[in-house]
């Protein structure tokens, strides 16, 4: 009986020393399992708005923006002068879709701290600004002669230089969709894409058919 005393008494010591080891260790885990989660870069930059988004598509919003606006301008000033009741609607599903598309990518700028582009001074170029060099982009000549024009000469003149100015916006949208970072960015590029590609089939049908 005695000799098994000191025995009981290792046994007892040793049992709580591995106890007092196991829990050092499990608090140790849980800690090093915890700040994985928070202090991991790349979950740390997945959430950070900035890397989000690169310089493709900074540009890619700037250019689009006023590329847009002249857009709209081409096809409100198609409301009041074209003949042909589907060269009107083509226009206005065309203000339709890009002027939401502005106020989406306006604020993508806002929220990136990255600067707006700004007006155009020539009152007949429309809202070019920096982005009058942009493919597809209309004089400010070419947009005074747009207003000047009504019923079939207008309805040739814009359909001519609308399926030119899209042609642009597609070759821009193909950029973004190469360069870009952005998601939702580059799903906008994937619509304009589509969108206008399929608006320059149907302005060449309305062109044939004239």
């Amino acid at each position: 009986m005695h000799a098994n005393r000191p025995l009981s008494g290792f046994s007892v010591a040793a049992a709580a020393a591995i106890a007092v080891a196991a829990l050092a260790t499990g608090c140790g885990d849980a800690t090093s399992h915890d700040g994985g989660h928070t202090t991991s870069p790349s979950a740390a930059a997945g959430s950070s708005p900035a890397a989000l988004h690169n310089q493709a598509d900074i540009s890619f919003a700037q250019g689009m923006i006023p590329h847009h606006q002249q857009a709209v301008e081409m096809a409100e000033v198609a409301s009041s002068r074209a003949g042909d009741p589907q060269v009107k609607a083509l226009a206005a599903d065309i203000a339709a879709a890009q002027g939401p598309e502005i106020e989406t990518m306006t604020t993508w700028l806002t929220e990136w701290g990255a600067p707006l582009p700004t007006e155009d001074p020539d009152p007949h170029g429309g809202a070019h600004g920096e982005a009058h060099d942009m493919p597809g982009m209309m004089t400010g000549q070419e947009m005074a002669a747009l207003a000047d024009a009504e019923g079939d000469q207008f309805d040739r003149m814009f359909l001519e230089m609308m399926i030119r100015h899209h042609e642009g916006a597609v070759e821009m949208a193909a950029i973004e969709q190469q360069q870009g970072r952005h998601p939702a960015a580059k799903a906008l590029a994937e619509k304009i894409h589509a969108d206008q590609t399929s608006e320059i089939a149907l302005m060449r049908d309305l062109l044939d058919g004239r």
